[in-house]
């Protein structure tokens, strides 16, 4: 009798256990989560009026079609310094997901963010101007984007002001909007965070409590 006690409350603690792995894995996105899109939410799409780089697509699908031809690549995450500015190898970081995203669109945000810099230094924490880094900082990428994009709501409910294609600023962290949503709406985030990142493509937004800044381009 107390045999069968003992395995009962092995199997019940084993259990448990496995559930808690399970929803740790699940809630940290090693394990993949469902998505919906703006029509499962009668969300009408952001369409942008402005095509930068005339190749007949808007800004925002072209940003959004450009992250994804990025991290198809599969960089892997490594901090690093270019000569060249823009990445040259199989790495990237945070910013290099947005910085692709924008290129792709005719936005080139190693020019701009030098050129913003140049003419309102007072705005920037920037001791020492250097054009090939500068705009793969994310404290840099803030201030550029308060200057000249659009900023929007950072509260994460108010689901038809999240586009994809939409840029998202946390403390020292930053991604581009997806157009796929979880079951609440809420959108993922395509971004590159760290090593361990399993998926580009993930379910976080809710997760975070650091957000300050929602922006879109044009």
């Amino acid at each position: 009798m107390m045999k069968n006690k003992i395995m009962v409350i092995i199997f019940i603690v084993l259990l448990i256990t496995i559930l808690f792995v399970i929803y740790f894995l699940y809630l940290f996105n090693f394990l993949p989560h469902k998505m919906y899109s703006n029509r499962d939410f009668h969300i009408e799409s952001y369409v942008s009026n402005v095509d930068q780089d005339y190749d007949g697509v808007d800004d925002q699908t072209d940003i959004l079609n450009s992250v994804r031809d990025y991290i198809a690549t599969n960089p892997k995450y490594k901090s690093k310094y270019y000569a060249t500015g823009y990445l040259d190898d199989q790495y990237g970081v945070c910013t290099d997901v947005v910085a692709f995203g924008l290129k792709g669109a005719g936005y080139d945000l190693m020019e701009l963010v030098n050129q913003d810099i140049k003419e309102n230094r007072s705005d920037y924490n920037v001791d020492t101007i250097d054009k090939n880094i500068d705009f793969r900082r994310v404290r840099n990428l803030k201030v550029y984007f308060d200057n000249h994009a659009i900023s929007l709501t950072t509260n994460v409910y108010d689901i038809a002001k999240w586009q994809g294609g939409d840029i998202v600023v946390f403390n020292n962290h930053i991604g581009i909007i997806s157009d796929h949503r979880n079951k609440k709406g809420i959108p993922f985030v395509i971004h590159h965070a760290n090593p361990y990142q399993k998926y580009y493509e993930e379910d976080i937004l809710e997760l975070r409590t650091d957000i300050v800044g929602h922006y879109r381009v044009s």
